[in-house]
Formats: C-alpha cells, structure tokens, sequence
C-alpha cells in the first residue's frame, strides 16, 4: 500500500515551506496541503472538470475525510512543526446537473476533492465536523495560531 493520506498532506505541506525557504532567511515559513479520501480512495487536485466532475459523482451522498497539514519551518534552525487537522464531511446526494453547473460555475480544479467550502461548494455539504473549521477551506488558522505560538511568535 502506499503512503496514507494524512501522511501524505504533511509531506507536502513541509515540502512546499521547504521548497521557498531558501528565499527567506531568518523567517518562519508556513506550508499547507490538503488531501481527501473515501475508504482507500484518494482525491487530490483533479486538474480537469471531467475529473472534478468525477470525483463529486463518487462523493455524493458519502462522507469524506478532508486532511488538511501544516508546516511551520524556521529558516534560522531549520526546525520544522507538522501537524495535520482532519474534517469529515458528509455530502448532499447529488444530480449530476447540479455537479456539472457547480464545476462549470465554480472551477475547483485546484482544490483537493473539488469542493471549495468557502465558495459555492459549500452548498454541495450536508455536514461537517473537526476541531478547527477553516481546515476545510485549507489553512486551519487555530492549529496555526497553536503551531506560531510554539515557535515563540507572540499571539494575539
């Protein structure tokens, strides 16, 4: 089997902080990734609206777990923070019509599962649950504020 999916969203989550750390010296950089799964299905970024289209047939009516990491990188120590926020959201059953005119109108070929929560995805949701509700939109800003503060940013 390969990597598990909240595995997978640290991975990335760290590499992207990495992948810019370079170009600030002295700072704290953060990283964020998200990955969705149903069972052993893994939904990323469809890149397509047939594959956007896809992925919303095959969770509608379904819950799916949404992992959303974060990385916090200290360029000065090279020390990194990684932690992962999962958020279980159930869909609506969804018609196809409403899935294509959602994909046509909205474009979620960026967005992990393709649903984008904080625009008109979030119609597409019957519930949700998690300890930090922004994870769904992708940066989960409480386990941010948790992860600056342990790397002595003072808050608020």
């Amino acid at each position: 089997a390969g990597e598990a999916p909240a595995a997978t969203a640290e991975r990335l989550a760290l590499e992207k902080a990495r992948a810019v750390a370079a170009r600030w010296p002295g700072a704290l950089i953060i990283g964020s990734d998200q990955v969705a799964h149903l069972g052993d299905e893994v939904f990323g970024k469809p890149g397509t609206e047939a594959r956007a289209i896809a992925q919303l047939q095959r969770m509608s009516g379904r819950t799916v777990v949404f992992h959303t990491a974060l990385a916090v990188l200290d360029t000065r120590s090279g020390h990194a923070r990684v932690e992962g926020v999962p958020t279980h959201v159930r869909f609506r059953t969804l018609g196809d019509e409403e899935i294509r005119r959602y994909v046509e109108r909205e474009r979620p070929l960026d967005c992990a599962g393709s649903a984008k929560s904080e625009g008109l995805g979030i119609t597409l949701l019957d519930a949700m649950s998690g300890d930090d509700p922004t994870a769904l939109i992708g940066l989960p800003l409480i386990a941010l504020s948790r992860m600056l503060r342990a790397a002595g940013v003072a808050l608020p």
